[in-house]
């Protein structure tokens, strides 16, 4: 029988603004498993993120400083078969990038690939990266996997393109159930967070999440979250 997952992609911008707010969104999407961008990477980081594990029930999988800022959280319910992070070739003068990753149990034996990433402000540094973000995702190995993350691009943009053209679906456009728009948080235009998947991957419903309170959501970070419902 499918295992269903609730799987959040969240650019939470270091946690420099309302951590409570943060944790009462976080806590409303239910979330089993959270691909977190911009994570916390300079001193004390590590004791913010626990401090966030422990107000939304979660804990660290993987990622954080060491990635660069994507981070992978899961609820006790999931079993941990593997995890790593990566970081991606660099570009001097910008913003070095990588990527959180875990191979993920669920009870009934569901297993689920992740990499939850966050693609570079620049157009051609993210066509550079994409394609190894796409193998990363293929080498963890699991049938059922997911790419999450701020693509800081709209579904349009050539690495979107060329992560959907790898045989990722866009989990929006496969269900959409909820808003589209994540970014700005204050009055959104664009949709640059997504949810990718593998076609053993079935998506139930995918898109902002209509359950937290519109003013944490404003108040929690400068994008929305994409709450994806999976079954694998």
């Amino acid at each position: 029988m499918p295992t269903e997952v609730r799987l959040l992609s969240y650019n939470i911008r270091s946690m420099r603004d309302d951590t409570a707010a943060l944790a009462r969104v976080i806590r409303a999407c239910a979330p089993d498993v959270v691909c977190v961008q911009e994570a916390p990477r300079f001193l004390g980081w590590r004791r913010r993120v626990v401090r966030l594990g422990r107000a939304t029930g979660l804990f660290v999988v993987s990622g954080g400083a060491a990635a660069t800022g994507p981070m992978i959280m899961a609820a006790p319910r999931a079993l941990v078969e593997s995890a790593g992070d990566l970081t991606l070739p660099h570009t001097p003068g910008l913003h070095r990038r990588g990527l959180a990753t875990a191979v993920l149990r669920f009870a009934g034996g569901g297993r689920l690939a992740v990499v939850s990433c966050h693609l570079s402000l620049r157009a051609a540094e993210r066509r550079r990266h994409a394609p190894l973000v796409a193998d990363r995702l293929a080498a963890l190995g699991a049938p059922a996997a997911v790419l999450a993350g701020d693509l800081n691009e709209d579904p349009g943009g050539a690495a979107f393109r060329l992560l959907t053209s790898r045989g990722l679906r866009d989990a929006w456009e496969v269900a959409p159930d909820g808003g589209e728009l994540t970014s700005p948080a204050d009055a959104p235009a664009r949709r640059i967070d997504a949810v990718l998947c593998t076609r053993p991957v079935t998506v139930l419903g995918c898109g902002v999440p209509a359950g937290p309170d519109p003013a944490d959501l404003r108040a929690a970070t400068d994008h929305l979250p994409v709450l994806a419902r999976l079954a694998i």
